[in-house]
Order: C-alpha cells, then structure tokens, then sequence
C-alpha cells in the first residue's frame, strides 16, 4: 500500500511512539498528585508544553492543551462567544467541519455569522473580510490553509485588519503546523489550533494557542485543569507525544517541506503527463508543499478510489466526510461544477513517501483511469 492520504492522518513518528510508551511505563501519576510520580507526570507535560510553545512561537503559558483539533477549534469559537453573549463571527464556506459547525450552532443560539466566500483558486480575499466587519463584530476566524485544496489563506493580512479593528481571530493551522514553519506572531493571531496526527503524532491529542489577555469561557466543568478550560486528569502520554512530534517537527522542518514539495511536484507532473485534461483545484503555488488536488474529467473519484484502494491511499477530500458520495463543499465553493467536483481527488506525501512510489501510484492511477474511461 502506497499512503498518499497524509492530510487526513500521518503515521506515527518511531520517536515519537518511544515518547509515548516512556510516559506510559514509568509517568504513570496524576499530574495534579503532589508526590513524586505524580511530579514526574506534570514534568513531563510541562515539558511538551514548552516543545508546542517552541515549535509555533509562543510562550508555554499560552499552550492549553485538548483532546485534538476539534475540541481546540470548538473551545476557540464557542469559548469566545460564550464570553461574549452576543455579537456576530466572521468565517469562511470552505472552513472544516469543527469550525463550520460551532458556528452554525451559535447562529441557532442568537449569534450572527457571515460565511465569506472564496475565488476560484480556494483564496478568500481581504476586501470581503473587511467588508463583512459590523459594529458588534468579535470573533473572525479562519483556516490557515484548507485541508482539502492545501491552498493557504491570507492569515497575516487578515490578522492585521482584525487588530486594527480590535476583533478577535482565531486560526485552524490542523493542516499547517509541523508541515511548514508557523509563527503566532508573524500570522498576527489571538488563537491557533494545532492537531498532532496531522504532524506524525498521537491521535486523540492537541492545543490552542491562547494569546496573554484572551479570555474564555469553558465548554465543559470540572476541576481546574488547563486553566480551567480542559478538565479532567490529563493524557500525559499523549501531551508527549504531542510534545515530541513537535521538536521533530522544528528539527526537521527544512527537509520535510522540500522533500514534500519534490515529490508532490514529481506526482502532479507525472499525472499530468500521462492523463489528458486532468486540472489541479485551487493555487498552483500558494498551498501546503504536500498536497495536491486534481479533477479528471470524466471520471467518477468514488469508482476511481474504489478501484485503487488496495494500492494506493487516496480520499477525495475531507476524511471527516469519507463516505459521502455527494460533491465537495469546498471545491463548489470554489465555482467548480458539481460534476468537476465528484472527478476531483485529494493525494498528500509524507517525510517517508518515496520517488518509486511516485511513481507508482502515477501508473496505478492512469491505469485505473483508462480503465474507467474505456467503461
């Protein structure tokens, strides 16, 4: 099996497994117990607190950590109006389920969003933003770069405009932490979701950057772990594995983004050459090194993944929606047809993909497509 589904989970590093076993044969204590072990334990997690801090530029005390991206995203958005007790949020139509759906969810409660639209290169543009700003505007949030397209957003700019207009913002950076060099204060944002199985991590682990000053209130209630906003004895291991992924990530930062974009650029030509009429979705340039989607005209990507899935791992977006034979939301809107849509699909490289699995998976795919053309 050739894996090119990376955006939706990574295999976990060795070192960073051997992280997670250490904590969980000898850190066994609760971190909050005041005895040895139970200090080993809240060493060890203060330790990845620091390595996440590190990793993003940030200081430790702004790392909280959470069951994953989701949570971290729910907390950000529902955390921040909960504060607020009304007003309205600015987000995106190509945003991920997690910060979709927390947003549809305070629109029920009284809260007004506006889902700002995106061009047809997945970009949204920082005029509809400015555009979309009220009186009563307290929360912008958007991705740092789409998990399906891989395009980036304009953060940086975005994030300036928000501070000018003293408005709060938060960033999914799911699909960007520990892929390329992420940076709170050059993104200028208040808040960052980091999900570690993105990054060759643990599953079931993550964190929000929390900016000094940024106040929220809490979506679940307990003991006052995580300032409050996480209760519950914490996953140790995970939280250093979480850690550890991290520090691999900053130590190896320069040769995964090269050795991504090397082999993502050998798939897309390789691709291009042989299958006729096959388009890449969103910017050409301006998307995560490893990721590549593309339309083949003509050919269903549900047959298509159906007859390669036992070569080659592929998705046709969003493994939050696997399953769902119906167009992407994010490529429709984009102002690509249903049609263009449903031909669509997603292949993301690792650190370990190699070139003759390139350029295997280039056979493999044409094969099939010949095949589904010839049907």
């Amino acid at each position: 099996m050739i894996y090119l589904d990376h955006n939706a989970s990574t295999p976990v590093d060795p070192e960073v497994a051997d992280a997670v076993h250490s904590v969980l044969r000898t850190n066994f204590g609760n971190p909050s117990s005041g005895h040895d072990i139970g200090l080993r334990a809240k060493a060890s997690m203060e330790k990845a607190r620091l390595q996440v801090a590190e990793l993003i530029g940030a200081s430790p005390p702004e790392v909280v950590f959470t069951s994953g991206g989701t949570e971290a995203n729910n907390l950000a958005i529902i955390g921040t109006a909960l504060k607020k007790k009304k007003g309205h949020i600015i987000t995106s139509l190509i945003e991920h389920p997690s910060v979709m759906n927390p947003c549809r969810h305070l629109e029920a409660m009284g809260f007004g969003c506006t889902y700002v639209g995106v061009n047809h290169e997945g970009r949204v543009a920082l005029e509809d933003i400015r555009k979309a700003i009220r009186k009563d505007t307290f929360l912008i949030t958007i991705m740092h770069a789409n998990n399906e397209t891989g395009v980036f957003q304009p953060i940086e700019e975005i994030g300036a405009l928000a501070r000018e207009k003293g408005i709060s913002i938060h960033t999914d950076a799911a699909q960007t932490v520990g892929k390329v060099p992420v940076n709170v204060e050059k993104l200028n944002v208040d808040m960052l979701t980091v999900a570690t199985h993105k990054f060759y991590g643990p599953k079931g682990i993550g964190a929000l950057y929390m900016r000094k000053g940024i106040e929220l209130n809490p979506l679940l209630f307990g003991a006052g772990h995580e300032r409050g906003l996480k209760p519950g004895t914490e996953n140790v291991p995970g939280i250093a594995g979480l850690g550890k992924a991290c520090e691999m990530a900053g130590i190896y930062m320069k040769d995964r983004v090269s050795h991504t974009k090397k082999l993502t650029t050998m798939l897309c030509n390789g691709l291009m050459e042989r299958i006729s009429g096959l388009r890449i979705n969103g910017h050409e340039t301006l998307r995560l090194p490893n990721t590549l989607n593309v339309c083949i005209p003509g050919v269903n990507s549900t047959d298509l993944l159906e007859m390669i899935k036992n070569n080659v791992a592929a998705s046709s977006g969003s493994a939050c929606h696997a399953g769902e034979n119906k167009p992407s939301a994010v490529l429709m809107a984009m102002g690509i047809s249903e049609a263009d849509a449903m031909s669509s699909i997603r292949l993301s490289t690792g650190k370990d993909t190699t070139e003759e699995e390139i350029r295997e998976s280039v056979e493999i795919i044409d094969k099939a497509v010949q095949a589904l053309i010839r049907s």
